[in-house]
């Protein structure tokens, strides 16, 4: 079963038996709203977005999961920030509570982007005060509020629930062979418990790709807030490199679409027993 916030988000609720599982993909939204007024090119902006890793994770209510999944674009506004992470030389008058840039704001891509890639302006000039704040009640609030109910939801029912915050990264580094597939990111191991990142890394390894953990990406706003594992609440950012799935110039699926998402299918059919299993040593002890 969906619900649906039109042009702001998709929520698939699990089929079947419920687990403690929650996953959200905040950036592969691709519906652009009209106010957009972005003056960059639209292919480099359409490089932003995490293009199919919606469809990648689709497996997700199969397995007794709950999946989130954003239909707007993070160039717009990202989710993955915090709401007060915007730049005041941004705005083209007084924000109304106090403002907290932080390094990613500073560096053009904070809550609302500055720039589309380095060296590359987004707009033409400063934006109003009242359409930022109406970016934030139309998409940033409602997505925080679907994805703290599911976990709330799940967190009621069973005590203890494992969140993973799902983005694709673009090919850095020129050596293949030291490239990572995917970046697991706990924030140095205190979103969630160490065993839940060994064992997607692990499970991942297994598959026959090469992991890092919290290099280069640590993980930000959406598993910073909603974790606590001393209460039972897991969150891990999850990474994946485009260039296992699409062309990452043309965002094209490539040959090994079928596969990575076969994998992965598999993945969440894995952590949807990890987590059926941590409930069960809960309630056991």
């Amino acid at each position: 079963m969906s619900f649906v916030i039109e042009d702001v988000l998709v929520r698939d609720d699990p089929v079947g038996q419920m687990v403690p599982l929650v996953l959200d993909s905040p950036h592969s939204g691709s519906v652009y709203p009209r106010d957009f007024n972005f003056v960059c090119p639209l292919p480099a902006l359409r490089q932003a977005e995490d293009t199919y890793v919606d469809e990648l994770v689709s497996a997700a209510p199969e397995a007794g999961a709950t999946l989130i999944a954003a239909l707007f674009p993070r160039s717009y506004i990202d989710v993955n920030r915090a709401i007060d992470d915007i730049e005041p030389e941004l705005l083209d008058g007084q924000w109304p509570e106090p403002l907290r840039p932080s390094d990613k704001s500073n560096a053009g891509m904070g809550l609302i982007r500055r720039l589309c890639k380095p060296g590359i302006p987004m707009y033409d000039g400063r934006l109003p005060v009242p359409h930022v704040a109406e970016r934030i009640d139309r998409y940033y609030r409602p997505y925080h509020e679907q994805v703290a109910g599911a976990i709330d939801r799940a967190y009621g029912r069973f005590g203890t629930v494992y969140h993973l915050n799902c983005h694709s990264m673009p090919t850095f580094g020129r050596d293949p062979a030291t490239r990572a597939d995917f970046v697991l990111g706990d924030r140095d191991g205190t979103t969630c418990e160490p065993d839940f990142t060994r064992y997607v890394a692990a499970f991942l390894t297994s598959l026959g790709y090469r992991v890092r953990v919290n290099d280069p990406y640590k993980g930000v706003e959406l598993v910073r807030r909603y974790s606590d594992p001393k209460r039972g609440l897991h969150s891990l950012q999850f990474e994946i490199h485009r260039g296992l799935y699409m062309n990452e110039e043309t965002l094209e699926r490539n040959e090994g679409f079928g596969r990575l998402q076969s994998h992965l299918t598999m993945l969440i059919r894995h952590l949807a027993s990890y987590a059926g299993d941590a409930v069960k040593l809960d309630a056991a002890e």
